[in-house]
């Protein structure tokens, strides 16, 4: 499970981080490979071990594509999707197409969302989190409020 925010910075041949805490369960779940792609709603990234993207990868293929809708998110995250290797160091390189397309200069947060992490441009992440902080006073959905947060 990835959980937590993490402040993170690219190095000068933008590579990442992942934090240390999850190196080692990366490593075994997956022998160090990640797969990295954009999100369909936000300028952001999605960073999953090989094995959860694969699975992703099957259901999306199950789709039909003659529905547009499906043909759109299927070029969007399977033509996206990019796959990278830790290094030694724990490293990933993000290609500068999705750099790019996240705004991602320097500051990157990475947002644990369970078998994924969102890779966000750090002036993005806080900009939208306080728009969501904003939007949060509103009503819950009963879904939500079942949770009894």
């Amino acid at each position: 499970m990835f959980r937590g925010i993490h402040a993170l910075n690219l190095d000068a041949k933008g590579r990442l981080s992942i934090p240390s805490r999850y190196r080692q369960q990366i490593e075994a779940m997956c022998e160090g490979r990640l797969i990295l792609t954009i999100d369909t709603k936000d300028r952001c990234l999605l960073l999953y071990p090989l094995p959860d993207w694969e699975e992703i990868e099957r259901k999306l293929d199950r789709l039909s594509g003659l529905n547009p809708q499906v043909r759109r998110v299927q070029r969007m995250l399977i033509g996206h999707a990019t796959e990278c290797e830790m290094d030694k160091q724990g490293r990933i390189l993000v290609a500068s197409l999705l750099q790019s397309f996240a705004g991602i200069e320097k500051q990157v947060v990475l947002v644990g969302q369970g078998k994924k992490f969102e890779c966000w441009d750090a002036p993005t992440w806080n900009k939208a989190r306080d728009e969501w902080f904003e939007e949060s006073e509103t009503e819950l959905s009963p879904e939500l409020e079942m949770l009894s947060l």
